[in-house]
């Protein structure tokens, strides 16, 4: 994460508004970038975004990804050289209640948004973000690999794996090297994330905040599911790995990766919650009753999951720096200081600090 690359390049992200959206606009903001954002409002009240005083940090134009017109736009008028696409429906339990929304944002807005990277000229890198659920689940205990087939019970995971397949077919297509097109595209798949300012709705760390500030117990709906957890940074670092690596060398990185914790921090739900809940006490802002619900969830969610990062490890020299226990404690540490009124820009450039002395 050196800031000398990144200094006065021009980048354009969709989806900045959102959890991890506003880390990748901190970073990148440090980093001396100049940065021009398109997004929905803020998704959530209250919202890292506005939380961490990011409207100063980066040109925003306030759109939807399913609206292409407006998109091509933004990002005419911003002449981006690296893009990050980051918006998204990017919940599993939502992509049920809102099965065509959830496509049409996941899938259409993946496809607007190449669209308008063709229309655009001078554009060297693009980073689609996707998800560890684009992959066929099968409940195996060793992790997906990059060339597993896509797949998805799901509407959410069935949405990231189409996305996967459109980016797959641009990048074939119209983003190959061939003739003056420059343009390098890849897809970047990363596990669950924690770390603070995230307040989404059915979601393992912000129920239990809120849960917390309720004074009021919370239930896990499934507390043996096994995910691949890491802290916020950890991915972000990898995006911007490939962003530079598309950037300074084109096609040799143009292709899909994973961006996975070591195998020690794929831990179940309920230790998620016995560490946070550790911390949160350490940090004298309470503790919360977790009643863990042993019956079969109503809907279907995968009881297993876990991302292979050799990918990243042997070309990127990319590995996980932060042990799933610190990354608990940052993150319990973020939401005490929410809770106590402070300087929540200060405590996440703090975070950003500690864990570039980790990389």
């Amino acid at each position: 994460m050196s800031n000398q690359f990144w200094r006065g390049k021009k980048v354009f992200i969709t989806g900045h508004t959102g959890f991890k959206g506003s880390w990748l606009t901190l970073c990148l903001s440090r980093m001396g970038a100049e940065l021009h954002g398109y997004s929905l409002a803020p998704p959530t009240q209250p919202n890292m975004f506005e939380l961490a005083h990011l409207k100063s940090a980066i040109h925003t134009t306030i759109g939807d990804i399913r609206d292409q017109k407006a998109l091509t736009e933004a990002m005419m008028k911003a002449r981006p050289e690296i893009v990050f696409h980051m918006a998204a429906q990017p919940l599993v339990r939502q992509s049920y209640a809102n099965p065509a929304d959830t496509f049409s944002t996941n899938v259409m807005g993946t496809v607007n948004l190449l669209e308008a990277v063709r229309a655009v000229p001078d554009i060297r890198s693009v980073t689609v973000v996707t998800s560890d659920k684009c992959y066929e689940n099968r409940g195996w205990l060793w992790g997906y690999r990059e060339d597993n087939p896509m797949g998805g019970h799901d509407p959410y995971s069935a949405s990231k794996g189409a996305a996967e397949l459109v980016t797959a077919s641009y990048q074939r297509s119209f983003f190959n090297g061939s003739g003056d097109n420059q343009t390098a595209v890849a897809s970047v798949r990363a596990g669950n994330v924690v770390g603070g300012g995230d307040f989404a709705s059915n979601r393992l760390v912000p129920d239990i905040i809120r849960a917390l500030i309720d004074d009021e117990p919370v239930t896990i709906r499934n507390p043996n599911a096994v995910r691949p957890w890491q802290f916020v940074l950890e991915p972000l670092h990898g995006y911007m790995n490939i962003a530079q690596n598309l950037y300074e060398f084109g096609q040799d990185y143009a292709e899909g990766w994973n961006f996975g914790p070591t195998e020690t921090d794929t831990q179940t739900v309920a230790q998620i919650c016995a560490t946070l809940n550790h911390f949160l006490q350490k940090y004298d802002v309470g503790t919360v009753e977790i009643n863990l619900e042993r019956s079969p969830p109503q809907l279907h969610e995968a009881a297993m999951l876990r991302l292979d990062i050799s990918k990243a490890r042997q070309r990127l020299d990319w590995i996980p720096k932060m042990e799933l226990y610190t990354a608990l404690e940052l993150t319990a540490d973020w939401y005490a200081t929410y809770l106590r009124q402070g300087d929540l820009r200060a405590r996440s450039e703090a975070h950003i600090e500690f864990f570039q002395k980790m990389v």
